[in-house]
């Protein structure tokens, strides 16, 4: 037997996952809160309940997860990274791309999108040698957000090939930055 709880976290489960696609695919502006009812087979007085406005909605779908800590030797995290634009690469990041359609146009939205990869471009930064850590760690970031923009929101010309092909292309390049000027042997 279900129990309320049970229910309520089910429900408010399938709200956020209509919130994502249709932030995602529309933006904050053209997505509505019948849209997401709608799609999540509820009913436009619930996701209020549940969520209390569109913009707290929004703020909840758009929460970019963090892709966990990044620590290890120079090859480790190089690898690290590289896996984790892969997966960015070959899957449509929803919760992501939510919040990086709605950047453009929603100060919370580039907020949001801005403490994520700040956090992260921090934490690599701490595990990286060189005075310039903080900068590479941010070019990083800017190859990460540029390909997965370019790629799923975007869809440029040349970037719809299997993510290994692009990696075989970016993967070095983050090798280099993570690794930074090798002393000479």
């Amino acid at each position: 037997m279900t129990t309320r709880a049970e229910q309520r976290r089910r429900t408010e489960t399938r709200i956020l996952a209509a919130a994502r696609e249709l932030f995602g695919e529309l933006g904050f502006d053209r997505t509505t809160v019948r849209m997401v009812a709608s799609r999540a087979g509820s009913d436009p007085g619930l996701v209020m309940r549940y969520f209390g406005s569109k913009e707290q909605l929004f703020a909840q779908a758009a929460a970019i997860p963090a892709d966990g800590a990044i620590e290890g030797t120079p090859d480790e995290i190089a690898a690290q990274l590289t896996a984790a634009l892969t997966g960015k690469l070959a899957e449509e990041p929803t919760t992501a791309l939510a919040a990086l359609r709605a950047m453009f146009s929603h100060p919370e939205a580039a907020d949001e999108v801005r403490k994520a990869m700040t956090e992260q471009q921090r934490q690599i930064a701490g595990q990286l040698r060189g005075d310039d850590a903080l900068v590479r760690s941010g070019v990083i970031g800017a190859l990460t957000l540029g390909l997965v923009v370019s790629r799923h929101l975007v869809r440029l010309d040349g970037l719809d090939v299997p993510p290994d092909e692009l990696m075989a292309i970016a993967g070095p390049l983050i090798e280099e930055l993570v690794i930074g000027s090798r002393p000479i042997e």
